[in-house]
């Protein structure tokens, strides 16, 4: 029997000698061709290994001629803080050199040096996985009214927490509800007598959906249950431990604190976690200005008239811990207590109670006013202040009692009693002998304390004329040009019209004369006014202006605010009426 492989070969002819003479010349040319190509890649890469090496050596060189410009610019520093950045400088062109000098010598199982950030990065959620294991277990100890199934897996799973039914639990577990689901589930639907339904309702939601319904237990629960003897008596004490469970969760107690504490810093860990595992596409400013400052302030506080416990402030900075970026924990920290009261002052106490505070004579200006309202309202004494100062450091407690000591708001005599009698209740001595000391301002704390007066005035809506003036005085006493551009600087930081109206009012003196420095000061309005840097004040501007005049045409202030442009630049007012669409003004 013949195979199919003799078959083959019985098919195809056997090759003659010229063939196997003429492709053996054609696979020697090719293999030649080969190795001449392979000889060419040979040199073309080592040639562009030359070149890459003389580019990190070139690189080397040029960097650390840069980092020693740097180090010879920072010893014109203040002494304190050269050490430091010098030394970050050294670090830097270190690790910049290690990394260069691997990219040189790399093989493939060398590995290059990995950024102190992703080292960093890696770290946190290592450590916030594990805060994340730790705040469910003691969540769970303290038997609330979740199911015990979901705090487990969140152990493993934290992106669990952001499942359907993991946030109707929580929703559910901070009103004293239960998911419709879960009691159909673990009781049945002949359980849903005991239970009273608080999605539903014949106007404005009619027909809901089954899984987004949520139950409470009845008031009259417990008499209920008694009535119902013959209900399923094997689900009877799971059904009545888990109303226990909510009562306990709803009462003013220190363990309904403890349980809503846990879940707050649960949730605080796993947003923070999230956050982190998605940096592409979560975006900050929701995490660390809206979520974030919510559990912070919840977790703070413990009620709207509780004072503030230092143990929960505690608790907070140390989820301060997790935030890698400071300028994070900072925003979260300046979005804490919008709605004031005792969250406002947490909000000043977190920002006080940090190791170095950026603007601290403006956080403590910030904080009296918080903290002693103007009249007609009577201050607090110092009773009631020295408590929320006994959470601050005791040199952050003395400046505050001298700013309270100069507060302006209330009559001197009271601020200054005020101030000696928080010294005393603190413990806090010689404040009268350093209260000079505390008038030696810089001249940029000086300038920007003056400015923001003049701020003040303008955002409570002070007359026009009184601000004006106000600015005069202020570019009498301190004329040049950076005192100019923060003038410029705070009028463009309020609303157009408020613009509008002190700057008609600038140039005129209560006498009735025009000020001598007024057109300069115009001029320099003017031309930044008109400059690309301020094209979104400009806008602003010429849309008030435009509205002025389509409500009234002769209206004063547009025709001297017109009128004061022209005076400063000619050219400006042309543009400037073309802009709001009125006639040019007359020559």
């Amino acid at each position: 029997m013949i195979t199919s492989d003799e078959q083959h070969q019985a098919a195809s002819p056997a090759a003659t000698t010229e063939d196997i003479q003429k492709g053996w010349n054609e696979l020697k040319l090719r293999v030649e061709q080969l190795e001449a190509d392979l000889g060419a890649l040979q040199q073309e890469n080592k040639a562009l290994r030359v070149l890459l090496e003389r580019a990190i050596e070139h690189r080397q060189k040029s960097h650390s001629e840069l980092v020693n410009i740097l180090t010879t610019l920072v010893s014109k520093l203040p002494v304190n803080d050269i050490g430091v950045i010098i030394s970050k400088l050294v670090e830097h062109n270190t690790n910049v050199s290690q990394v260069l000098g691997a990219m040189t010598k790399v093989t493939d199982e060398a590995e290059l040096p990995q950024p102190e950030i992703l080292k960093t990065l890696d770290r946190t959620k290592r450590d916030l996985l594990a805060a994340a294991k730790q705040a469910a277990a003691e969540l769970a100890k303290l038997d609330p009214p979740l199911e015990r199934e979901l705090l487990e897996s969140l152990s493993t799973d934290p992106e669990l927490f952001f499942s359907p039914r993991m946030v109707r639990a929580n929703r559910c577990f901070a009103k004293g509800q239960v998911p419709r689901e879960r009691v159909i589930r673990e009781f049945g639907e002949e359980s849903l007598l005991f239970f009273k339904d608080m999605t539903t309702d014949a106007k404005l939601n009619p027909r809901p959906k089954p899984e987004e319904v949520v139950l409470a237990f009845r008031n009259d629960f417990e008499t209920l249950i008694q009535q119902e003897a013959a209900w399923l008596p094997s689900k009877r004490p799971h059904l009545e431990a888990l109303y226990q469970q909510i009562q306990r969760s709803k009462a003013h107690t220190g363990q309904a604190r403890a349980q809503k504490n846990a879940f707050q810093r649960l949730s605080f860990v796993i947003e923070l976690l999230h956050y982190y595992e998605h940096q592409n596409t979560e975006a900050p400013d929701v995490i660390f200005a809206q979520r974030l400052p919510t559990l912070v302030e919840q977790l703070g506080v413990a009620g709207a008239q509780a004072p503030l416990d230092e143990k929960l402030i505690q608790q907070v900075e140390a989820l301060s811990a997790f935030v890698i970026n400071p300028d994070h924990w900072l925003m979260i920290v300046n979005n804490v207590g919008k709605g004031g009261g005792a969250g406002k002052t947490l909000k000043y106490v977190l920002r006080l109670r940090g190791e170095r505070v950026a603007e601290l004579n403006q956080v403590v200006t910030e904080f009296v006013r918080h903290m002693i309202p103007p009249p007609p309202e009577t201050p607090p004494s110092s009773q009631v202040l020295a408590p929320v100062l006994r959470l601050l450091r005791p040199e952050v407690q003395r400046r505050v009692a001298k700013a309270i000591m100069h507060y302006d708001r209330i009559p001197k005599a009271d601020a200054k009693a005020l101030g000696k009698a928080l010294g005393a209740e603190l413990g806090l001595a010689s404040l009268e002998e350093e209260a000079p000391a505390q008038n030696a301002l810089s001249p940029e704390a000086e300038r920007q304390q003056a400015w923001a007066k003049i701020k003040e005035l303008i955002a409570r809506r002070t007359d026009a004329a009184a601000i004006a003036s106000v600015i005069r005085d202020r570019l009498h006493a301190k004329y040049d040009a950076d005192e100019i551009r923060q003038s410029w600087i705070t009028l463009t930081e309020s609303d157009p019209m408020s613009l509008i109206r002190i700057c008609c009012q600038l140039p005129y003196r209560a006498d009735g004369k025009t000020d001598p420095i007024a057109r300069t000061v115009m001029e320099t309005y003017v031309t930044r006014m008109t400059h690309e840097k301020y094209a979104s004040t400009y806008h602003k501007i010429v849309n008030s202006l435009r509205t002025m005049f389509h409500a009234k045409a002769d209206s004063p202030t547009l025709l001297n605010f017109v009128a004061l442009v022209k005076w400063a630049s000619s050219d400006a007012a042309l543009r400037l009426c073309a802009d709001v669409g009125m006639p040019e003004p007359a020559h």
